[in-house]
């Protein structure tokens, strides 16, 4: 039988938590500033799009 790892709470968190603080970026980037923060915000909201592909990919076990 196999035993789950565990793991610390920081650890747990530390994605999901960068994910937010990232999609607040550029939220606000996009909401407050054009040329260069376009392309910020676009970058940023992309990051959880790409951890999602990631996670649908090479996540299932």
């Amino acid at each position: 039988m196999h035993r789950p790892r565990s793991r610390s709470t920081g650890a747990i968190f530390a994605v999901p938590l960068l994910l937010a603080v990232a999609s607040m970026i550029g939220l606000v980037a996009a909401l407050l500033g054009d040329g260069a923060a376009d392309i910020v915000s676009w970058v940023a909201l992309a990051l959880p799009v790409a951890a999602v592909i990631w996670a649908m990919r090479f996540r299932r076990g």
